[in-house]
This record gives C-alpha cells, sequence and structure tokens, in this order.
C-alpha cells in the first residue's frame, strides 16, 4: 500500500458522516455519572446543613420561652428532637459507642464592668462537653452586645456526616451555632436541690428571698421597698454548677 493509497482512505474517513454515537456515549456517559454524583453530594452537605440550623433555631426558641427550671429530662428530649428533627440517631452506636450527633445548652452572661462573658450553666448530650464558666470568653467575637448582667442562650449542634459517593469529600463534622435572648424571663435557670427563681417569682414562697416581694416578683403586693433597694436576686440554676 503506498503512500498516496493511505493518504487518500485517510481522506475518506474523515468526510465520511455514517456511523453510531455508541463510542461517544461511552465515553461520556462514566463522566456524566461523577459529576451528577458530585453535584448530588455537594447539594445534599448543604441541604443537611441548613436541617441542623433550623433545628438548632426551634431548640433555641423553644428554650427561650421558658420560664420554669429546666432539667436534665427537659434537655434529653431536647436532645431527642434534634435527632428527629435531623433524621439522626441519638443513642450512641453498639460497636463504636458513639453519638452521630450532639447537642450543648449554655446559657451566658455579660459582665459589663470587666467587659468579660462567663458561663452561667452547661449540659450537653453526645460527644459535647460541658462549658466551663470561663470558657465563654472564647466566644466573644461571636456573641452581641449586651447590658450588664444580661443573658443569652447558646446552642450548639454537631453532625457526623459521611458522604453517599466517593467525590473527594471525606466525612466531615456539620456545627451549627445560635444565641437567644430568655424571651418571657430575664433568665432559664437548671434545676438544682433548692427551689429556684426566674428572675419573676412566679409566685413562690419558697423561692430564695423568702416572699414575693425579696424574690423581685412581679406581682408583689407586700412589698414596702417601694425603689427596690432590698430585692434579691435569684441564685442561677446550674447544668454545670458553678459557685
Amino acid at each position: 500500500m503506498t503512500a498516496t493509497t493511505i493518504k487518500a482512505r485517510l481522506g475518506a474517513f474523515r468526510r465520511n458522516t455514517e456511523g453510531y454515537v455508541t463510542l461517544e456515549v461511552m465515553l461520556m456517559l462514566p463522566v456524566l455519572f461523577v459529576m451528577f454524583g458530585a453535584a448530588w453530594v455537594y447539594f445534599d452537605v448543604f441541604r443537611q446543613q441548613s436541617i441542623n440550623q433550623k433545628a438548632n433555631y426551634a431548640i433555641g426558641d423553644m428554650l427561650s420561652r421558658e420560664t420554669e427550671e429546666l432539667d436534665d429530662t427537659f434537655i434529653d428530649n431536647s436532645f431527642k428532637l434534634f435527632g428527629l428533627l435531623t433524621q439522626n440517631l441519638t443513642d450512641p452506636d453498639e460497636l463504636t459507642g458513639r453519638y452521630s450527633a450532639d447537642l450543648r445548652v449554655s446559657v451566658v452572661e455579660y459582665n459589663a464592668n470587666s467587659r468579660r462573658y462567663s458561663v452561667v450553666w452547661s449540659a450537653a448530650r453526645g460527644e459535647y462537653e460541658e462549658l466551663k464558666r470561663n470558657e465563654a470568653q472564647t466566644y466573644a467575637d461571636r456573641l452581641p452586645a449586651m447590658a450588664n448582667n444580661e443573658q443569652v442562650i447558646l446552642i450548639e449542634t454537631s453532625e457526623d456526616y459521611y458522604p453517599v459517593f466517593n467525590v473527594g469529600l471525606d466525612p466531615l463534622k456539620l456545627r451549627t451555632y445560635s444565641f437567644t435572648h430568655p424571651r418571657y424571663a430575664p433568665q432559664v435557670l437548671f434545676a438544682r436541690a433548692q427551689n429556684a427563681n426566674n428572675g419573676w417569682g412566679n409566685g413562690d414562697q419558697e423561692a430564695p428571698g423568702g416572699s414575693l416581694c425579696n424574690n423581685n416578683a412581679e406581682n408583689a403586693t407586700d412589698c414596702s421597698n417601694e425603689d427596690g433597694s432590698n430585692n434579691v436576686e435569684p441564685n442561677r440554676g446550674h447544668g454545670h454548677r458553678y459557685p
């Protein structure tokens, strides 16, 4: 076969438009599947993060409306609610003992004199640890401007996320964070051995202060200290208690 013949046949092959697209499909389908899988995984990450953040807001809003002291049962049920909203198990894995989701609820107070934040009480579920009193300062750049002795409820959650497809995205922690001001009482307290007071008194004669007057109750009728100078601020309740 001469060079002229080879050249003529190559030219004919180049000009020939007959045939099937099977080869092109075989080349492109794997690429399309990879692109679709990657797009789905990244979309699912953002979707799950959004769900977790909304669940975080729901728990924060729920706690902000409480006027009675909270207890461990309330925190346990809040954790179960988070698992229900995000479709996560709130029990540890039988093999590894690890939790797939975590929740931490903390109440943070601001001191205008020292310009520092401090943890009033903290309760954690899952693999989170309760915040220590002085650890609130590490959140200073994420907390709002607050008045002296003002408090906010800090909600933190996390979830272990495992991508369905291997598209270059490693397993990761989806973390959410929010803070909410108490709505119906100055404080949200955690249960303790002795009676507590949420700052309004709730008409509890046995609460700290011994009377509606000393208890800062809004419905106090037996007070004689009109300027409120003798009122006793309620002691704080604690999940993790601090003096």
